[in-house]
């Protein structure tokens, strides 16, 4: 197989007129059969791409790139994905290109991406700024060859898969919040790459503040991709970035040879930065040390006492809780029924991260207030809560009415 990469660039603005709505895939295209076309380092594809029509109005014109062209046919397996902090250098991208297994070429071929995490009611989520064109043969039959959810990802809307419809919660009109972000949601896809929850061009990426270019999507041809990823890390030194095996994510959402790290965007990166962690088993993780050691501090706040939490949380507990003190309102929060802050795991029965494992989210109050029920939290203190920076779990769609989690940085003054 030949050797495929795009980097992320800027492409043009297309002008069509605005307006789609929520698209469900119930009926797939077929592959272009046609004449191979040139791979999409040649400057001519590039140019033939961004000249072609899209099948579908934009409806973000402010976020939208050139349309992706006609699919070509040419369909690779995701194998592994590498992800760093940074952007990977050209030399970086040579050396991984050039990995081999018993004298053959070990990468098959590859695309790069802006990738990170964004939270939505507790759980974090992968998403990934794309180039459509090269993307898409990454991510099986039925989604590389629906050009529709391509030529919509193009016009500045976001695709989903069809399992995590309920999860992401779109609003009434078809949004998905990323942070404070709205996006349309373009597309409800089955299959697609297997750990990315939802899908972005490049305009969008700049815009949530994803690494530019931070990771690759690997296809290993007929190598293994377990040997593969040992000759990548051994090549680059342990730690330098995560390499997780598709294969293994697919069938446990888990890869334990391996650490993880998450990237969030929004609201959550100052406050979480880089977050490396090895799954322990148990549904518990443990995170780097020296991150533990940046982030995670023991003080004592109004009405708790001594509670444990990120450094960041901590201005704005201490302020909210304050002035539930003042406003006589202390006694609506029973300390002996909080039951903790940090607490580095995965959600119950997923392997998604809960932002208890950053030490941003704490439970209050947690016999009267079960998963599922409006529960028995005085709603003054929901609201000094919110206007010190946090969301609330009994606002959402399966509420959570203990829950209180950061939203967004809040200066005390």
């Amino acid at each position: 197989m030949g050797l495929v990469r795009r980097a992320l660039g800027s492409r043009p603005v297309v002008g069509l007129a605005a307006g789609a709505a929520l698209l469900a895939l119930t009926a797939c295209g077929t592959p272009d059969t046609g004449a191979e076309k040139a791979p999409s380092s040649d400057p001519g594809r590039a140019a033939a791409s961004s000249s072609a029509a899209p099948t579908t109005a934009v409806a973000d014109p402010e976020h939208a790139v050139a349309p992706p062209g006609p699919f070509d046919g040419k369909q690779y397996g995701d194998d592994l994905l590498l992800v760093s902090e940074d952007t990977l250098s050209e030399t970086d991208l040579a050396t991984i290109a050039g990995v081999t297994v018993r004298g053959k070429p070990g990468v098959a071929a590859y695309t790069q991406l802006s990738y990170g995490q964004f939270s939505v009611e507790n759980k974090l989520f992968n998403i990934a700024a794309v180039d459509a064109a090269d993307y898409r043969r990454f991510t099986g039959n039925d989604s590389a060859t629906f050009q529709e959810q391509w030529d919509r990802i193009a016009g500045g809307e976001v695709a989903i898969p069809k399992a995590l419809e309920k999860e992401l919660v779109p609003d009434s009109k078809g949004y998905l919040t990323v942070e404070d972000q709205r996006i349309h949601i373009g597309a409800l896809f089955p299959g697609g790459v297997d750990g990315i929850s939802a899908v972005v061009n490049s305009k969008w990426g700049e815009t949530l503040g994803l690494p530019e270019d931070n990771a690759v999507l690997i296809n290993t041809g007929i190598s293994s991709p377990q040997v593969v990823r040992d000759k990548i890390e051994k090549a680059f030194g342990e730690n330098r970035f995560s390499i997780s095996a598709l294969d293994i994510v697919a069938q446990s959402g888990i890869d334990p040879d391996t650490y993880q790290q998450a990237i969030p965007v929004g609201a959550f990166s100052d406050a979480v930065g880089v977050f490396r962690y090895t799954p322990i088993g148990g549904g518990r993780i443990a995170p780097d040390p020296a991150w533990v050691k940046a982030h995670i501090v023991t003080e004592v706040v109004p009405i708790l006492g001594s509670v444990t939490c990120n450094k960041y949380l901590m201005p704005q507990l201490k302020a909210a809780l304050a002035e539930i003190v003042t406003s006589k309102l202390a006694d609506k929060i029973h300390p002996g029924e909080y039951a903790g802050c940090y607490y580095p795991r995965f959600i119950a029965g997923s392997t998604q991260l809960s932002n208890h494992s950053f030490g941003l989210a704490l439970d209050l109050n947690v016999p009267g207030n079960q998963r599922g029920t409006v529960g028995q939290m005085d709603r003054v203190i929901v609201a000094i809560f919110k206007k010190w920076g946090f969301a609330w779990g009994g606002d959402w769609a399966y509420t959570d009415p203990m829950h209180f989690e950061l939203a967004r940085i809040v200066n005390p003054g």
